[in-house]
């Protein structure tokens, strides 16, 4: 029996957004601005150059990082690595290499004041010590290309950025890395679109930075308040950029995938822990709408992941039998167009596109995770600290 034109057209008619979202994504993502584009030549005038590294409880990583920030072609360099009270010999390992190469400097992090977070304070340890007129931030578990510090302080130069940020390569290696990684990145994507996106709004909101890797002026750091400004609050990078752009200041996002790669978490738990940390608490200082839309956070917040899950759900139903026609056409469509985004979006992330296909798997862990991060509020907790971020 033949199935009426209205009832096809009307389920096709309702998964228009779910068809619409990969080329508004890549709309959005056009033109992003990459230190590819840059001079990999330091210049003769080169400027020193501070690198600080917080590290707490990173003796698996910090080796690879330090080495390969200490392996740069910039000519004039100090390298700052700030153990945060680690206990599983991070700065041993730290030690032992600032013996071999005198440009490492190891620094103990003081007692933990109590309204700050542990990370901001490491880096404003570091940054009190550091000598250099330009100052990189970068995590423990980084590792960077030689060229990764000249082309971003050609490309500081260059663009007349106080604030510059890249987003690296992400390094996606175990199973749930591959499926619930892309999720996050894929909704900060979506709602922060390519670079240009984001260099070209007059909103303090759209601003974002990437605390894995941070390039600013060191007067400019200075004039806002160092670290000390995003002291209390849990997305310090976030944090960072609005306060560099409310200041006045020019702030630059870019990419650099072959300047310096990441690997975040290695398994389900640390994926959890960690985005449970950032999602809700960090997330609602990047929602515009004033106090308006910080109050609809917690209800917008699990549409992301919900509206993924709804389409290969209603299709497991209409397939059983269990509703009709018109939910079969438009579940088959909604998922099918969700499963070639993720296909795409997992391309872009350097693994095979199969892995797109879960994406239902993806999104239920991470729904599970922002019903987990809003139950905390605005409470954290991280490498065994408790946090209340403001």
């Amino acid at each position: 029996m033949a199935i009426p034109l209205s009832e096809v057209a009307l389920p096709i008619v309702l998964a228009v957004p779910y068809l619409l979202a990969p080329l508004v994504a890549g709309w959005r993502g056009r033109g992003s601005r990459s230190l590819d584009a840059v001079d990999p030549t330091p210049p003769d005038d080169a400027p020193m150059i501070s690198v600080i590294v917080p590290a707490r409880n990173e003796a698996r990583t910090i080796e690879r990082c330090v080495r390969s920030l200490l392996a740069s072609t910039w000519p004039r360099l100090e390298v700052i690595a700030v153990d945060d009270h680690s206990t599983d010999g991070t700065g041993a390992i730290l030690r032992r290499i600032a013996r071999e190469d005198a440009r490492l400097v190891v620094l103990d992090a003081p007692e933990l004041p109590a309204d700050w977070f542990g990370k901001q304070w490491a880096c404003a340890t570091g940054a009190a010590a550091a000598s250099g007129t330009l100052l990189l931030f970068t995590d423990a578990d980084t590792a960077h290309a030689p060229d990764s510090l000249t082309r971003a302080a050609n490309a500081i130069t260059a663009w007349g950025a106080d604030l510059l940020t890249v987003g690296g390569h992400q390094e996606l290696d175990t199973f749930w890395e591959k499926v619930v990684q892309p999720q996050v990145l894929g909704l900060i994507a979506l709602r922060y679109g390519g670079t240009e996106a984001v260099n070209r709004s007059a909103r303090a909101t759209d601003k974002i930075a990437n605390g894995q890797f941070i390039f600013v002026r060191r007067a400019a750091y200075d004039a806002i308040g160092g670290h000390a400004a995003v002291r209390a609050t849990v997305v310090e990078d976030l944090a960072l950029a609005q306060r560099f752009f409310r200041d006045g200041y020019t702030t630059i996002l870019a990419l650099g995938e072959r300047q310096f790669s990441v690997r975040m978490y290695t398994s389900l738990g640390e994926l959890m822990r960690g985005w449970e940390k950032n999602v809700y608490a960090g997330g609602r200082d990047a929602m515009f709408g004033g106090r308006v839309g910080r109050a609809l956070f917690p209800a917008l917040l699990p549409l992301h992941a919900a509206g993924q899950l709804l389409p290969p759900l209603m299709l497991a139903a209409a397939a059983s039998g269990l509703a009709g026609p018109s939910w079969l056409i438009w579940s088959a469509t909604a998922t099918g167009a969700l499963a070639l985004f993720w296909a795409g979006a997992a391309a872009r992330l350097r693994i095979a596109p199969a892995w797109g296909l879960l994406f239902p798997l993806g999104a239920a862990v991470f729904l599970a995770i922002i019903v987990r991060a809003i139950a905390r509020g605005t409470r954290v907790r991280w490498k065994d600290r408790e946090y209340q971020s403001r």
